[in-house]
């Protein structure tokens, strides 16, 4: 276990570094899990940028990371604030990825986790999946 936290000591000292709490560090399967609570999104990338300093190889299916991002908890209410049209939800946190769904203005979703500043991961209420424009999702 030891060469593992070796292994991923500047990801650890990155983590913490950018506030990340209760951080963990595991392999399994050849997969990296990572999690942990930050207190925004720059502290997520740091663990990501440190990761890529160890081995620029990785990708996002050999690595699990599952650092929360404070401000909502999951499972938090969210508003669609469009102008007037609905909004997308779409398979990855990409405006190239496929529509999965779609909620209307003023209806509401349900938070699954922030991903990132601009991509929220969240389900509508008949449990549609997927990643939603975070400006358009009010709390």
């Amino acid at each position: 276990m030891s060469t593992l936290q070796d292994k991923y000591s500047s990801v650890v000292s990155a983590a913490q570094s950018a506030g990340v709490s209760n951080l963990q560090v595991q392999e399994q399967d050849g997969i990296l899990y990572v999690s942990g609570n930050a207190s925004n999104t720059a502290a997520k990338d740091a663990v990501w940028n440190a990761l890529g300093a160890i081995d620029s190889t990785y990708s996002a299916s050999d690595i699990n990371i599952d650092v929360q991002v404070a401000g909502l908890a999951a499972g938090a209410a969210l508003t669609i604030a469009t102008e007037d049209s609905n909004l997308n939800i779409r398979q990855e946190p990409s405006t190239e990825a496929a529509i999965v769904g779609k909620a209307a203005k003023g209806t509401s979703v349900t938070l699954v986790e922030q991903t990132s500043d601009d991509w929220w991961k969240v389900k509508t209420s008949d449990g549609q999946e997927g990643y939603a424009y975070s400006r358009y999702l009010k709390a």
